[in-house]
C-alpha cells in the first residue's frame, strides 16, 4: 500500500487495484485470485522480492490479451522507492527479452 497512489495511477482505471484501503484478509483472497488464475494457466503474477525474500520489491504482471493482435497483457511495477533504480531498469531490460526468449511472445500489449 506504500505505493498506491503510483499505482491507482497505473492500474486503478483498468483493474480498479490497488483499492484505497486493502485488509491483510482482501490481501490474501486477491493473492489466492492470482494463485488460481497460475494454476489454470490463465494469468500469471511475479513477485520482485529483496535477495532473503523477506521484502516485496515490485510485481510482473502476465495477463490474456485485450484484443486480437496481442498475445498477451503484460505490465510490472516496483515500490515507489524503486523507481528509477537499477532494479526497475533491469526489469525494463529483461520482461520484454524473456517473454520473447521463454515464453515466444512476439505480440505483447505493455499498458497499462
Amino acid at each position: 500500500m506504500g505505493s498506491r497512489v503510483r499505482l491507482w495511477a497505473k492500474y486503478g482505471e483498468r483493474w480498479g487495484w490497488p483499492p484505497e484501503t486493502m485488509s491483510y484478509e482482501a490481501d490474501r483472497e486477491d493473492l489466492a485470485r492470482h494463485e488460481a488464475e497460475a494454476e489454470a494457466n490463465e494469468a500469471f503474477n511475479y513477485a520482485v522480492f529483496d535477495a532473503d525474500e523477506s521484502e516485496l520489491l515490485g510485481c510482473v504482471y502476465i495477463d490474456p490479451a485485450d484484443d486480437d493482435p496481442h498475445e498477451a497483457l503484460v505490465s510490472w511495477w516496483v515500490v515507489d522507492d524503486l523507481v528509477g533504480s537499477d532494479l526497475e531498469r533491469a526489469l525494463d531490460e529483461f520482461v520484454p527479452r524473456w517473454l520473447n526468449d521463454t515464453w515466444g511472445f512476439t505480440r505483447v500489449d505493455y499498458s497499462p
